[in-house]
């Protein structure tokens, strides 16, 4: 008997959940997606030249409201939960919705859809969006490098355009993102892999993703995306906190998942962090995880021009993410303000244009700050006019990216960066050292 299903996502661990488990697999009938977070992601479908055989029209991708009208029409025996950074009693209400329409309920395995390579694979991911997993895998790419291994970084999927041309992607400079299209979020992840001579490969289709990566590399870096788990079988499995929300560890799907696994667990932004918080965070990690080799780790912001920000009333643009569904009131931005003495920093509601106004009402707990929406060029100009109307001395850029290169922004502008630092002893790159030095004296380790 075939079972119906439909799959929720936010199109990454939705698509590759199906590539894995659902696609060729005659005892399920996926009759379609159900697509949220990401704005301006549902109505599209999964293309028939990505979704095999018994799919021959492609699946329709809905939008996530509609589950249980979905789940009546389609007699959906299965709903399989496929996306990150949710509270754990959202994923029990989004159950309860799927169970009181007749169907059941599932969160398929970490570990089950995990691809096997034949490199060595150190996966970096995170308890929430906006922990700094990004600066991580980065800061684990130089390590590599270090080391004299060619390291070839894999991202986590953000295929917000024609499924079809995004199956599998190659990025090695900036040619290349104007080739995919890339969005501000995408550019925000490769850019500065590119910047450090790495070559960064995405897409759809993760079994191809990795046979190409592995042509090329003798080690693999998985970026993992919000706190989804890694899409690869990792060897080294990092995984980032952010003691700025000490206890959500625990509260977050599948960030819990994650913590459990780690092997490396990076309590980051201790600089600015509670340090009472830092201690909450390593006691949760030693009790619910004490095999995991704890690393405290800074965030270092620097700006460009620090005394250009003194005294000045300056509007503040933060990663969009990390504002968004990581549900962070504030990031690097506001942190470079206070610190380098800005006299005000200017609250952009009251100049909002376009879907920047239905971004706040649907994430209010966003303050002074602006997140770098892009997902569209019309969102794009949205942000491009919000700045451009906003009453203010300076723009203090705090995202991963030179926006000026994408958003045409009229008013002075000074960048802030953060990177990862290591904050004493062990340091990630001792601990790196260990584990690969570790696998390769086990037999049949990678040499």
């Amino acid at each position: 008997m075939v079972e119906n299903v439909i799959i929720m996502g936010a199109a990454g661990r939705d698509f590759h959940n199906f590539n894995v488990y659902f696609r060729n697999n005659a005892r399920y009938r996926v009759v379609g997606f159900t697509a949220t977070q990401i704005p301006n992601i549902d109505g599209r479908s999964y293309p028939p030249e990505l979704s095999g055989s018994l799919y021959p029209e492609g699946i329709p991708i809905y939008a996530d409201h509609r589950l249980a009208e979905l789940i009546r029409r389609h007699q959906v025996d299965l709903v399989a939960f496929s996306y990150s950074d949710v509270p754990h009693a959202q994923v029990m209400h989004k159950a309860s919705i799927a169970n009181a329409a007749g169907a059941d309920f599932v969160m398929i395995g970490a570990t089950y859809t995990m691809l096997r390579s034949s490199r060595p694979v150190v996966s970096v991911c995170a308890v929430r969006t906006g922990c700094g997993k990004s600066q991580t895998s980065r800061k684990a790419c130089r390590i590599l490098q270090a080391m004299g291994k060619r390291v070839v970084l894999v991202r986590h999927p953000m295929p917000y355009g024609d499924l079809r041309r995004q199956e599998v992607q190659r990025f090695a400079d900036y040619g290349d993102l104007d080739l995919h299209g890339c969005t501000i979020e995408e550019r925000e992840e490769y850019e500065p892999v590119i910047d450090m001579g790495a070559v960064v490969y995405a897409g759809v289709d993760y079994e191809k993703i990795l046979r190409a990566a592995e042509a090329e590399a003798d080690v693999i870096i998985w970026d993992g995306g919000n706190n989804d788990t890694p899409f690869f079988h990792p060897d080294v499995h990092v995984v980032v906190f952010d003691p700025h929300r000490a206890g959500h560890e625990t509260m977050y799907h599948p960030g819990e998942t994650n913590m459990l696994m780690a092997h490396v667990a990076v309590i980051n932004k201790v600089d600015s962090a509670d340090p009472v918080q830092v201690a909450a965070v390593r006691r949760t990690i030693e009790t619910h995880n004490p095999s995991a080799r704890v690393v405290l780790a800074e965030s270092e912001i620097t700006v460009d021009n620090p005394e250009s920000v003194r005294g000045r009333r300056v509007l503040v643009v933060e990663d969009g993410p990390t504002l968004t569904h990581g549900e962070m009131a504030f990031g690097a931005g506001i942190l470079a303000a206070r610190r380098f003495g800005a006299a005000e920093i200017i609250d952009p509601r009251p100049f909002l244009c376009g879907s920047l106004k239905e971004t706040f009402a649907t994430y209010p707990h966003m303050g002074n700050l602006l997140p770098a929406m892009g997902y569209s060029p019309a969102q794009v100009k949205d942000m491009a006019d919000t700045i451009d109307q906003a009453d203010c001395d300076l723009v203090l850029m705090a995202t991963p990216i030179d926006l000026t290169r994408v958003v045409s922004i009229k008013k002075p502008v000074v960048r802030v960066r953060y990177d990862y630092r290591d904050h004493g002893d062990p340091t990630l790159a001792g601990v790196l050292a260990e584990k690969l030095q570790a696998m390769d004296r086990q037999p049949g380790g990678p040499s």
